[in-house]
């Protein structure tokens, strides 16, 4: 396997302020477990490196000093913090029995917002603590008398808004079990995901926003009650103040207010820590989307020491993070809750075309502490000229990216334009593991276009292709010891099969995510991007990330896709489709200055073969380019068997792509 360059070390582009960091709450943990804990080899609470040490092979004391530092509040304790470490089927904190939603609303404030919703228009509204319990207790009296019970199953089709916490936290009080989408999904690609759960009731609302628009899915969402034949009940949401048909719907439909303006006392059930809390759902390119199933503890767990360590978060602290319903980032928002921080919801256009700065706006005047996107938001900001700094961006402390590679060049961006003492924190995780891997803390310097380190307890590494471990050297991410919000199984997968099959196949024992990556001498993480959509031209690998760094840094081109698809006679064709900004055209000019960039800035050696300007990129529902389904269509396969077109953001390119595949194919 050919790998890049081992990264020499440099100055980082960040360094923590000294102060700062040791008044952080890592710090404060760091100093905690050296007085409560045998945590040897940690001299220095800013030290990271040695923490991070210690919490990957001291694994069963971390996560016990996790559980106490926070105070995790067990009903019945635990016999062990970790009985067999085996991949999978780790058993963790057997025993303990408890409630996510218990933890969720002890720490709120009660007359400080809990939550502050916000949409595009730049309205919004806050909900205290002790309205948020109030709601809760609510909501899951009246899901009670709908018949939900523990175990049974609550959905929500739902953009992002309170109502889908409370419902979220509704659900888990009772010990039922939650999952949600957005509404952008068409009620058959939603239909796909909760039909599998056999759910008793549906919450749905009546449209959402975005760009300026109004989305009526009132009709959408009789659709979806109609395909889901176990429900007792669904439940309407006015949310963007359509009304709704009165009649027209099958089974018992019942108005959200019914549930959420009740007098009630909320009673929280207990369950064994391993108890299901959500699930979540792959993106489902090709098939039924997996359900991936997680419990309580170890979502409670991996959440705290996220949000609470890594993140800093506390008591008078706010996080705006764009997201989706439908996107893991929407779990972790919510679950800001647990440190008794607001967390803001939004609902609309990350950046509409009237107010393309409106979320650096409403960071401002709510006094956001994190602020969360995604590499592709960034990037945009830049290429509009929009400027963040005419606002009063004072109270930001740290800009969280994640959804994919970070290139360097978001670095100085951010810097000059939002904040020289904001941290950029890059990010990499999954759905699968709803939380993530590799990351930054309040005490780790930042490298530009790297994540700073492994996140705590993560006994994060790079193997080869034998399985063998490499340091500043290509390899595959995989972890080596369980995590406490590793997938407790697929909904639907009696046997544990496809769970193996999906995570150990590689490895035995070793779960392997399927992102290249390399891991620094100096403690940094490179994310390379999924290992199976790396170029691969005559033995000489490159992420696809390096090259769309490089061509979208020019102002003619808003998008790009490169693939590399081996051909039957042995040949290797790698196009270069972009996406043209309004008024460029791709003349022989521009289509050398994109050659150029390619050499200049990625790799001389993987220059395309064809430069070919599309419509748009295909992405998932979350955001992510469709690089391997596009690169399958290309070679021939059929659409069928490649791309479920509900996964799709923009389902028509799947023929457009799938055409240019046969038009190749059928060449002499």
């Amino acid at each position: 396997m050919n790998a890049p360059h081992p990264p020499p070390y440099r100055e980082p582009f960040f360094t923590p302020d000294p102060e700062s960091a040791a008044r952080s709450r890592i710090a404060d943990f760091a100093r905690w477990v050296v007085q409560h804990r045998a945590a040897e080899g940690i001299q220095d609470p800013t030290d990271y490196r040695a923490l991070h040490h210690w919490s990957v092979t001291d694994l069963e004391e971390f996560w016990a000093a996790v559980w106490d530092y926070f105070g995790v509040d067990a009903t019945t304790p635990y016999e062990r913090v970790l009985a067999g470490e085996t991949m999978p089927g780790a058993r963790w904190f057997p025993g303990a029995t408890l409630n996510y939603a218990h933890h969720a609303l002890r720490n709120l404030q009660p007359d400080a917002p809990a939550i502050t919703a916000l949409d595009e228009t730049g309205v919004g509204y806050e909900i205290t603590g002790r309205e948020l319990r109030a709601r809760v207790a609510s909501v899951a009296a009246g899901l009670r008398d709908l018949g939900v019970g523990q175990g049974d199953r609550v959905v929500g089709y739902l953009p992002n808004t309170p109502h889908a916490i409370v419902a979220f936290l509704a659900t888990a009080s009772l010990g039922a079990v939650w999952s949600v989408c957005g509404q952008d999904y068409a009620p058959k690609a939603a239909a796909d995901r909760f039909a599998q759960l056999e759910p008793t009731v549906l919450i749905t609302a009546d449209g959402y926003l975005f760009n300026g628009t109004t989305h009526d899915r009132r009709a959408a969402s009789v659709e979806l009650a109609a395909a889901l034949p176990t429900l007792k009940a669904t439940v309407l949401v006015n949310h963007v103040g359509l009304a709704w048909p009165k009649g027209g719907g099958s089974g018992l439909m019942l108005p959200w207010e019914d549930l959420a303006t009740r007098a009630e006392y909320l009673t929280i059930a207990p369950v064994p820590f391993n108890h299901p809390l959500w699930v979540v759902f792959s993106s489902g390119t090709t098939g039924l989307p997996k359900g991936i199933v997680h419990g309580h503890g170890g979502v409670l767990l991996e959440h705290l020491k996220t949000l609470g360590l890594h993140t800093d978060l506390g008591t008078g602290d706010r996080l705006l993070w764009y997201t989706t319903t439908h996107w893991m980032m929407w779990n972790l928002v919510v679950s800001t809750l647990l440190t008794g921080a607001t967390t803001c919801t939004y609902d609309g256009s990350p950046a509409p075309q009237a107010r393309p700065d409106v979320l650096w706006e409403l960071a401002a005047r709510h006094k956001v502490s994190v602020f969360g996107t995604s590499p592709q938001y960034l990037l945009t900001m830049a290429k509009m000229g929009v400027e963040p700094s005419v606002h009063d961006l004072s109270a930001i402390r740290v800009v969280g990216c994640t959804g994919s590679a970070l290139p360097a060049s978001a670095y100085p961006w951010v810097r000059d334009h939002v904040g020289a003492d904001v941290q950029l924190a890059s990010t990499s995780g999954g759905t699968d593991v709803v939380s993530g891997f590799a990351g930054s803390a309040s005490t780790t310097a930042v490298w530009a276009g790297e994540l700073s380190a492994p996140c705590l307890g993560v006994a994060l590494a790079a193997y080869d292709t034998t399985g063998a471990p490499v340091l500043d050297q290509l390899g595959e991410l995989v972890v080596t010891r369980p995590m406490p919000s590793m997938p407790l199984y697929f909904w639907n997968d009696p046997d544990g099969s496809r769970y193996h099959d999906a995570y150990f196949g590689a490895f035995p024992s070793v779960w392997r995510h399927g992102d290249w990556i390399t891991l620094t001498s100096y403690g940094s993480v490179i994310v390379h991007g999924r290992s199976d959509a790396t170029l691969n031209r005559n033995g000489v690998r490159l992420d696809s990330a390096d090259i769309h760094d490089a061509v979208e840094r020019l102002s003619e081109v808003t998008e790009a896709l490169v693939v590399g698809a081996e051909e039957p006679d042995g040949g290797y064709w790698m196009p270069l489709f972009v996406v043209l900004a309004a008024g460029a055209h791709l003349d022989d000019s521009l289509r050398e200055r994109i050659r150029e960039a390619i050499r200049a800035d990625a790799s001389p050696r993987h220059v395309p073969d064809e430069i070919i300007a599309v419509p748009a990129i295909p992405h998932t529902k979350t955001g992510k380019k469709l690089e391997v389904p596009v690169k399958r269509l290309l070679q021939g396969a059929p659409a069928d068997q490649v791309l479920n077109p509900a996964a799709v953001d923009n389902p028509e390119l799947i023929a457009y792509f799938a055409c240019l595949g046969e038009e190749r194919n059928s060449r002499p």
